[in-house]
């Protein structure tokens, strides 16, 4: 290890500067500069006598000095190294900008927009600049951008320019102060290779040509260039928040809506390209070899491959939306698209490869990434000023980072045959008809429909070469028993009507593993089809390799949910309907996961109940506070209202696509009361139902609150209370008693949560004719039956005599009429449960409770395994008779018949 405080002596660069300025140098403040000591530093030039340019170059040898000194001789962060660039940058760029507008305003007045308003420029940061991790001897990449067209007002009526013009001439200028070589160098040498149409290109567009230019000219490897795109430049329109305007334009470009797996041939070629260039480039130039930046494994590798998840995922997860190649290496960890160590690793390995960058850099202020070859010379100070004792070591660990970074790269791209252009010399894919005559009888009859077919025939080349590739592969493993010839049926079914989203193709030929998986769910049962049609995003939730060892986890997806509404707000884009979609993304990817660890045979029918049902109540809690958040005329900053559940969601027992039977009260004396929680229950209940291009949450019925349909949407607690108790002449029927039992507090003011249970307690153990109570029960259940006939000859599961609604209303019997001398049945824990219970209680003979708990749970199993499939849940009274009988010996102890 060398001596500390002594790194830096080795750089050319440094000692250049160290003699040339050595003047200047104690106008810099001790530490990395920020933008509070470079204005000073370049004012104090200005009042030497240099011209603005001239003072802004020497700004930039000071603070390289400055940043080398540190990096080399005190170990500073790489975030302060690349910060304090970026920063310079910034400051520069915002000199010059206010400086040419200046000059240029004074020949040819101010520029006018056609709206009557003062125009602006916008300096656009590309690349480094734009993720604020700008390299020592870096290039800038600019786009010149101009909110609207208009003309400037000229000088005494000469001198004008369309604005177009006039922002040409100023961004000239800025290159000028900036760019241009001097006696002192330059501040940064500008880059506008990314601007529309690249160098044939005009060098400043208009926001509307800018935005016309990604819906008709747009390339997918330009998404990645503006993901890290950024207003750097003027300072003004930052602070204003006028800036904000070219993001609208930006983020639907960078990410679309649906998941985009097409990126993945477009990254390819662009990654070869930069491959193929670098190979020539070092083509018997051994010391050209040892690119850190564009070599396998090298920084560039790190940043496509976190880029590529962000611009995949980013359009459904705004979380995802960074520019800091470091942060988006976290998100992607953090929403499980990443292992965390492997994001860890990638991180290590991408601060390592850039501080050797760096010292690349620093040796003479050269814009190069390849690695010094003498071990004597300059690569031994690499080396050393890395903290390693010589070379050896060194450049073990570089190995160590690169093979690891190449090994992450070519696994996440995988398959580089479906790249476009890589396929010379290699044989197009079997067309549909050779397909159909090698596949099984039942796949190749339903393949061969799509000879022909309209929206086959209408595919790009190299989407129908993706489509028979993927059909090649299925009937492959239907040939080889991997997966079920129905399954692959079902999924050619699936695919019919989304053939013109390319990017599914394009996800299934990526990921075998999802291909699969989708195969096997499909196979499972056919409802899962069916809600895969409807909401065929969800399908990427099949890429994670721990779906189906994990649970839903409430806390974490309401987390998920706040992170995303947070990145939306960030950019402004957290209107109402981009929250209502947000929603329903979240909530059928949830569903998803929950039913392919369902018909994978992970989750119990309870599980699947539970897990659904704690879905419900965390989107109900999640959108009565975004409501309420969003509501015009609301009093207060928490609402004193309550949500309560009955039904399937109250004994949360929830299946896939039931309703929610939910009831609203509000506590609160404020005499706008009344009003304010009307309009939050119609705003809450029009969120969860409006159909939206993401599909609907859930049906609503809301028909048990005091007085049925004819009541109140909302009503004070204490008139909730009344009705429910019986006080006054407005009182609850029998069967809203009997709902009681299955009613729970879902959300809202967690102090009205002890009131209900002490409402509902009282309810249920209050005193009761038990005759009166045995006929209306018995009543109640004969018009349920009679509004649900049953074939002759099978036995419903839910409504014949001995099926589950027998259980369920002997078990409400039991509640109302023992819960007062038997508190163990006052707890909403679940008819089994409660079965249990009174069996354990001696209000049922041994052995009859437990059975006829079991038996209930035979049926949910049955009926859960039949919805799925889409069939009937009536079976022969053979196959049920065991289950039958158990039920119905607690209905005939309890109801005599």
């Amino acid at each position: 290890m060398q001596a500390p405080g002594t790194g830096s002596a080795h750089s050319r660069f440094a000692t250049r500067i160290r003699r040339r300025y050595a003047g200047e140098l104690s106008l810099l403040p001790a530490g990395l500069p920020g933008r509070d000591v470079l204005r000073p530093t370049f004012d104090a030039l200005l009042e030497r006598g240099l011209e603005p340019g001239a003072a802004l170059r020497v700004v930039r040898q000071l603070v390289l000095e400055r940043v080398l000194t540190l990096d080399c001789d005190a170990a500073a962060p790489l975030a302060g190294v690349t910060g304090a660039m970026t920063t310079l940058a910034e400051f520069a760029l915002d000199v010059a900008c206010e400086q040419s507008l200046q000059e240029l305003q004074a020949v040819h007045g101010a520029p006018i927009g056609e709206n009557g308003q003062p125009a602006q420029l916008w300096i656009v940061g590309m690349g480094k600049l734009g993720a604020r991790e700008l390299n020592v001897s870096s290039d800038i990449d600019l786009v010149y951008v101009y909110d609207q067209d208009g003309e400037t007002t000229g000088v005494d009526g000469r001198g004008k320019l369309s604005l177009h013009e006039f922002f040409g001439r100023v961004v000239k200028r800025i290159f000028a102060l900036v760019g241009e070589p001097t006696e002192h160098g330059f501040v940064f040498r500008i880059d506008l290779a990314l601007r529309p149409n690249g160098n044939s290109g005009p060098p400043v567009v208009s926001l509307d040509a800018l935005e016309e230019y990604f819906l008709v000219q747009g390339r997918e490897w330009e998404r990645f260039a503006w993901l890290k795109s950024r207003v750097v430049a003027p300072r003004a329109a930052i602070d204003n928040g006028s800036a904000q305007e070219l993001r609208k334009v930006v983020l639907p470009f960078v990410f679309r809506r649906y998941l985009d797996y097409n990126v993945f041939d477009s990254l390819r070629v662009l990654h070869r390209q930069i491959r193929e260039h670098a190979a020539k480039r070092s083509a018997g130039r051994p010391d050209r070899a040892n690119d850190v930046k564009l070599s396998r494994g090298g920084i560039r590798e790190i940043e496509f491959t976190v880029q590529l998840l962000q611009v995949v995922r980013g359009g459904q997860f705004p979380e995802l939306r960074t520019r800091s190649t470091v942060a988006a290496l976290q998100r992607v960890a953090d929403s499980g698209l990443m292992p965390a160590a492997t994001a860890t690793a990638l991180a290590e390995a991408y601060e390592f490869l850039r501080r050797v960058e760096h010292r690349i850099q620093y040796l003479d202020d050269q814009q190069t990434h390849v690695l010094p070859m003498d071990c004597d010379g300059d690569l031994g100070w690499v080396a050393r000023s890395m903290g390693f004792a010589d070379c050896c070591p060194f450049l073990h660990e570089l190995d160590r980072h690169r093979e690891f970074v190449a090994q992450e790269f070519d696994t996440l791209l995988g398959g580089q045959e479906e790249c476009k252009g890589c396929n010379k010399g290699r044989a197009a894919p079997p067309d549909l008809e050779t397909l159909r005559d090698q596949f099984p009888q039942q796949l190749g009859e339903r393949v061969g429909r799509w000879c022909g077919h309209p929206r086959v025939q209408s595919l790009r080349e190299d989407a129908r070469h993706r489509l028979s590739r993927l059909l090649a592969r299925t009937g492959q493993w239907v040939l080889e028993g991997r997966v079920g010839e129905e399954a692959a049926v079902r999924m050619v079914d699936w695919l019919e009507p989304l053939l013109r989203r390319e990017s599914y193709l394009a996800l299934l030929l990526e990921r075998p593993g999802v291909h699969e998986r989708l195969l096997r769910v499909l196979g499972a049962a056919r409802w899962p089809a069916r809600y895969l049609v409807r909401h065929p995003g969800v399908i990427d939730e099949l890429a994670s390799e721990s779906l189906l060892a994990e649970r839903f986890d409430a806390p974490a997806f309401e987390a998920e949910l706040e992170a995303r509404v947070a990145s939306l707000r960030a950019t402004g884009e957290d209107d109402d309907e981009a929250l209502l979609n947000l929603l329903r993304r979240a909530h059928h990817a949830e569903v998803f996961r929950t039913l392919a660890r369902d018909v994978e045979g992970r989750l119990t029918v309870e599980q699947v109940a539970d897990d659904l049902s704690a879905l419900a109540d965390t989107m109900l809690r999640v959108t009565a506070r975004w409501c309420w958040e969003r509501l015009r005329n609301r009093h207060r900053d928490e609402p004193g209202f309550a949500v309560l559940g009955y039904g399937k969601l109250g004994g949360k027992e929830l299946g896939y696509g039931s309703d929610l039977d939910i009831v609203f009260v509000y506590e609160d004396e404020d005499e706008r009361a009344p009003e304010v929680y009307g309009a939050l229950v119609r705003k809450l209940i029009n969120w969860l139902t409006t159909k939206t291009a993401e599909g609907d949450l859930y049906e609503i019925d809301t028909a048990l609150r005091p007085n049925g349909n004819s009541g109140l949407l909302i009503t004070t607690f204490a008139a909730y209370e009344r009705y429910q108790l019986g006080r006054g002449s407005n009182t609850a029927w029998t069967w809203e008693h009997q709902a009681m039992t299955r009613a729970r507090f879902l959300v809202g003011d967690a102090a009205l949560a002890p009131r209900f249970d002490a409402v509902r307690e009282a309810v249920i153990t209050a005193p009761r004719d038990l005759v009166a109570l045995r006929r209306e029960i018995a009543t109640m259940r004969d018009r349920v039956r009679a509004a649900h006939p049953v074939p002759d000859g099978r036995f419903d599961v839910k409504h014949s005599e001995g099926g589950m609604v027998d259980a369920e209303f002997a078990v409400q019997y039991l509640v109302l009429a023992q819960a007062g001398s038997h508190p163990q049945l006052v707890p909403n824990v679940g008819n089994i449960a409660l079965l249990q219970r009174a069996e354990d209680a001696g209000l049922l003979p041994a052995g009859v409770g437990h059975a006829a708990g079991d038996a209930y749970r035979e049926l949910r199993r049955i009926q859960h395994k039949a919805r799925l499939d889409e069939a009937p849940t009536h079976v022969t009274p053979e196959a049920a008779h065991a289950h039958r009988e158990s039920i119905l010996a607690v209905w005939r102890l309890l109801f005599g018949a």
